[in-house]
């Protein structure tokens, strides 16, 4: 086993682990305290770009197991990334993946967008952070809360290829507009359109029903247990999660998910002055592949493999029984299918994914994971009032491994004859050869290890009643080591220290004006000695204007408002890839590239070159400098409550070599040979506006909640080092995101068009029906010089993003339904299903091709035996408007009443609920944004019920 990675990271904060500053904490409302970076505060004292969402309260009106459920419907900057950047994960404060938990375990997740939200954390969590917090206990008799569900998959659509008949008329006509002969000849054709015999002339159809299920099914159970009493509080959680397949072919019927889960969550009060918690989980999920399904490969040959190509099977009572070569061959194979059959296959083709279904085996893939926390805090107010420290320890642990079974098989290749007015295969030709071992052996193997630790000092006081004073002094760290076996996915070792130091200092007045102060020391050892260290600072201004007499006296529909602003620069190496970049470094043969130099191997004439990287002991952090402001306002009788942030940050010191204008062209010898220094020199921007809104009113019996949210997202590249000969081709002060491509004039309509037309310099000979592209620069040559801005891709986070969520509740009947989308973005229509190459099948796309009788309506290039490299450019052929709002989730509950239970007192409730995930997408490109040719885009219908005991 080699290792992998290692990591250790230490911080100053608050204590992440256990947000709840104790178990009189805990008995607040759910909505008075806020999770923010290593601890908690008062809601209305949150001055950063911190929002929650409440994932208990959430899971009273839908079914998910997912953790991050419902987020891009109700928090404005959120994506699935942070205001464009991806997030770090914490979960109670450790860095954990979001899917080793379930929603049901979540009590609430706060987005921290801006960088003085995230400062304590250091370099880790510099582009955002996602903080999950478990549910705890409280105080009172036990309750147990179970939940079931089931759940169908239904695929949204199939990709739609062309019969094998279909198929070989067109590539024939492909090999008509190549100028060569037509491969195919009808009686073929004929025969497979009409189904004469589908072994000789076979039709393969991945997406018919003797391969796959019209639907799949999935079952999840998950019970809950909470109480406690003045000394202890308690939470258990236990979960199971199981689903089938869509593949029901050979091995693959017996395709299965596994997963079960259990976490315990207690809290005790040791002393008067001393607490302690305590959280433990355990995942346990196993998954059985047929060979053939693991990794996808049965859907990714669904998508290039023709549908003419080969018959998977080949029927025994075909085949001449007077060969004495082809009966050898059935008496002596491993692999007779059902008694009746050979497996097909050819010379190319000595594997697929029918042939591993039936006869190459199975994996199955086990993984275990452990996590455990522990911390105590102290109330030193005995010492000094208002002061407490607190102290923590983690630890994970994670194991994977494979068992497998896998057996090598033959495959035939026929040779078809007509005996006797009947098909026969008169000969067979041999691919591989069966062999079987008996024993399921060990395959991959991995191992991970998180541990973390940390201690802090708090001081919370109220001086002269209206002045409020708060700090901390902590330090965080964490480390996570990864092993693999080295067949596999082993890696070199490598051990990577930061410690971050943090202070954070905090004042009001009444609530009403605001002023925070936090920093932290970070280091990390991806650079030179003498700039390891850094110091990361953030301000944070808060001013309640509610509270102001020329409000609170005048405007009696504001119930709050409140306008911060913040600062900070933070200090980062996550866009650093590697370690020793400010190094030079000898390498044999040049692999790293530099400056020749010679050595001697002790041979004679042993002079080799050698190169050595450029050093540049000056290699610093890379920089996260921010402003924002924010509004936060709850009107009109708590009505409605919107909060909004303008941001705009610059990240700063991005690596490049300087290749194109920093350093003379003789520094970059060759591709292999350079002695290019890396420096801190490109520089990023992202700005924009996020917002949500949420209002809430009760009508008598009827209750009506409407949230909206969403975010103006723009980003730049303000530095580059770059040369073009066009200044159109620049990429500073361009989006980061931009799709570059060639403007698309049509097709060329005959060979008259093209003479007279710039020459496309793309490979192959360009003829009537091919893409036109426009000579941007006029120079008479379309080459990458013709390449213009086509639009944002919105890869990070489309120009405007949104989300919807819509609560109706009438007596004991709840509706409930969100959604999310974006408009601004472009993309292209550029997978093989649109992009069929000669070799590949073809999709029904093609029927719009262009031919000369429908060269004035067709929607498709000419047809071609080659990979058509003019036609698959990205241009604005293929370029589609990215706009479009999912329905993720929409569920209808009834609550039954109380009054049938009372005979059965253990009984506390009982609701039914029926809803539905991916249910649908407006757009304009629906079917193109719902199609997959790999696993196909599912929605769920579900049914289930919640009782509580």
């Amino acid at each position: 086993m080699k290792r992998k990675y290692l990591y250790i990271g230490y911080a100053v904060s608050a204590l992440a682990l256990f947000p709840a500053t104790g178990l009189q904490a805990q008995e607040e409302t759910a909505d008075s305290l806020v999770n923010v970076a290593f601890g908690t505060m008062n809601r209305e004292d949150v001055t950063q770009a911190v929002a929650t969402l409440n994932t208990s309260e959430l899971l009273k009106k839908i079914n998910s197991s997912n953790s991050l459920i419902g987020l891009d419907s109700y928090i404005g900057g959120y994506t699935g990334n942070i205001w464009g950047q991806e997030a770090l994960v914490l979960v109670d404060g450790v860095p954990r993946d979001a899917s080793n938990i379930r929603a049901s375990e979540v009590e609430s997740i706060s987005i921290m967008k801006d960088a003085a939200a995230v400062v304590l954390y250091g370099s880790r969590a510099s582009k955002g952070v996602i903080l999950i917090t478990t549910k705890r206990g409280k105080e009172g008799p036990m309750q147990i809360d179970v939940r079931a569900n089931t759940n169908v998959f239904v695929p949204k659509s199939l990709p739609k290829y062309l019969d094998a008949d279909c198929y070989m008329t067109l590539y024939n006509e492909a090999c008509r507009n190549d100028g060569i002969a037509e491969r195919y000849d009808a009686s073929t054709i004929y025969h497979t359109a009409m189904g004469t015999n589908p072994y000789r002339y076979p039709d393969i159809d991945f997406y018919s029903s003797d391969y796959i299920r019209k639907a799949y099914n999935n079952v999840d159970v998950t019970g809950e247990i909470s109480g406690g009493n003045e000394r202890t509080h308690y939470y258990l959680n236990f979960g199971m999660d199981y689903n089938n397949d869509l593949v029901k072919y050979g091995e693959a019927k017996n395709n299965y998910d596994l997963r079960f889960n259990v976490r315990g969550n207690v809290d005790m009060q040791l002393a008067s002055w001393l607490k302690a918690t305590t959280n433990a989980a355990v995942v346990y999920t196993n998954q059985y592949r047929g060979r053939g399904t693991n990794e996808n490969s049965f859907w990714t040959t669904a998508g290039t493999l023709r549908p003419n190509w080969f018959s998977p099977l080949l029927p025994i009572d075909m085949m001449d029984p007077n060969s004495e070569s082809i009966q050898s061959y059935i008496a002596n194979s491993d692999h007779l299918i059902d008694g009746k059959y050979l497996l097909g296959g050819t010379s190319t083709d000595q594997t697929n994914p029918f042939a591993n279904l039936l006869a190459a085996g199975y994996v199955k893939e086990k993984a275990r994971m452990f996590m455990f926390d522990v911390a105590l805090q102290a109330d030193l107010s005995s010492i000094l009032k208002g002061l407490s420290f607190k102290t923590a320890y983690s630890v994970d642990y994670t194991s994977y491994y494979s068992e497998a079974f896998n057996a090598t098989y033959a495959v035939y290749e026929p040779t078809w004859a007509q005996v006797n007015g009947k098909d026969m295969i008169v000969a067979l030709t041999q691919h591989n050869i069966d062999k079987k071992d008996p024993n399921e052996y060990v395959g991959k193997s991995m191992y991970d290890q998180t541990m973390q630790f940390s201690a802090q000092f708090d001081y919370n006081n109220t001086f002269a009643k209206y002045h409020n004073v708060s700090a901390t002094l902590l330090g965080w760290g964490y480390q996570t080591q990864s092993s693999a076996d080295e067949s596999h996915e082993s890696s070199d070792y490598h051990r990577t220290s930061n410690v971050n130091l943090g202070l954070r200092a905090a004042y009001n007045y009444d609530h009403k004006y605001y002023v925070d102060f936090s920093g932290a020391v970070i280091h990390s050892a991806k650079l030179p000695e003498g700039n390891r260290n850094a110091f990361s600072p953030s301000v944070t201004l808060g001013w309640r204007l509610s509270k102001e007499n020329f409000l609170a006296d005048n405007v009696d529909w504001i119930d709050d408002l409140m306008i911060t602003a913040s600062y900070a620069k933070l200090h980062q190496d996550l866009d650093i890839e590697s370690y020793y970049m400010y190094q030079g470094s000898f390498t044999k043969d040049g692999e790293r590239g530099g400056h020749y130099v010679q050595w001697h191997d002790g041979t004679a004439g042993g002079w080799v070159p050698t190169s050595i990287l450029g050093n540049n002991p000056d290699l610093d952090f890379i920089t996260r400098e921010e402003f924002r402001v924010g509004l936060d306002a709850t009107l009109f009788d708590k009505l409605l409550h919107i909060n909004a942030n303008y941001f705009r940050n610059d990240t700063k010191g991005l690596l490049t070599q300087g290749a194109s204008t920093l350093y003379p062209s003789w520094y970059n010898v060759g591709t292999n040979n350079s002695f290019l220094p890396w420096i801190n020199y490109n520089e990023d921007r992202r700005s924009g506006f996020d917002f949500s809104l949420q209002a809430n009113k009760k009508f008598g019996d009827f209750e009506v909640g409407l949230g909206f949210s969403g975010m103006v997202f723009t980003s730049t590249a303000m530095v580059r080092d770059e040369v073009y000969e066009e200044d159109y081709q620049y990429r500073a002060g361009r989006p980061l995101d931009v799709y570059y491509g060639y403007i698309c004039e049509g097709f060329f309509n005959d060979q008259a068009d093209i003479d007279n037309h710039a020459t496309q310099t793309f490979g192959g000979t360009v003829r009537p029906g091919d893409l036109k592209y426009k000579d941007i620069n006029g120079d008479n040559v379309i080459d990458s010089k013709d390449q213009v801005e086509l639009g944002k891709n919105g890869w990070a986070a489309a120009p405007f993003s949104f989300g919807l969520n819509l609560t109706l509740k009438y007596k004991n009947w709840s509706l409930f339904a969100m959604g999310a989308g974006q408009t601004g973005s472009v993309d292209m229509k550029s997978s093989a299903y649109y992009w069929n190459r000669g070799t590949s099948k073809f999709s029904e796309v093609v029927w719009g091709r262009w031919t000369e009788e429908t060269k004035d309506v067709a929607t498709y290039p000419r047809l071609t035996t080659g990979d058509g490299t003019n036609n698959y450019q990205n241009s604005t052929f293929w370029m589609y408007k990215r706009n479009y709002f999912n329905l993720n989730q929409v569920q209808l509950t009834y609550d039954f009443a109380k009054e049938p239970f009372k005979k059965l007192p253990f009984v506390k409730g009982l609701s039914v609920y029926c809803g539905g995930t991916s249910l649908l997408t407006i757009s304009k490109e629906r079917e193109h944004l719902e199609l997959s040719t790999g696993v196909p885009n599912c929605r769920a219908y579900y049914v289930g019920f919640k009782a509580s005991f």
